[in-house]
């Protein structure tokens, strides 16, 4: 179980994709949600790994995964896949959204680009 704490289940996400993916013209692999603030960023696999990035930046360890039928937490200060509460909606991107995305900004190669 993850610490209650640090999750805000109220806090809705930041929209539907990397916020700053979405601002310097990126894209990612999966998208993953801050469990404090509700920060949409993009996975450590994605080229830029923003989530992990902001969680650093911003002291906010708990992550859970914004991918449909996942439900899943991850806490970046033990590296720890937990279970948690149900967060306010939506609770993952709209199903119509590719993975990867966003549409258009994918490269070709985009497997070579993973980390």
């Amino acid at each position: 179980m993850t610490d209650s704490s640090v999750i805000d289940v109220a806090v809705l996400p930041s929209g539907t994709g990397c916020v700053e993916c979405l601002a310097s013209d990126g894209w990612w692999f999966h998208l993953r949600r801050c469990a404090t603030c509700g920060h949409i960023g993009c996975c450590d696999s994605s080229p830029s790994q923003h989530a992990r990035a902001h969680a650093a930046a911003a002291g906010h360890p708990l992550i859970r995964s914004f991918e449909p039928g996942e439900h899943w937490y991850y806490d970046y200060s033990t590296d720890v896949l937990l279970r948690g509460p149900e967060l306010a909606p939506p609770v993952c991107h709209p199903e119509e959204q590719p993975a990867p995305g966003p549409e258009g900004r994918v490269p070709a190669d985009w497997r070579d680009h993973l980390h």
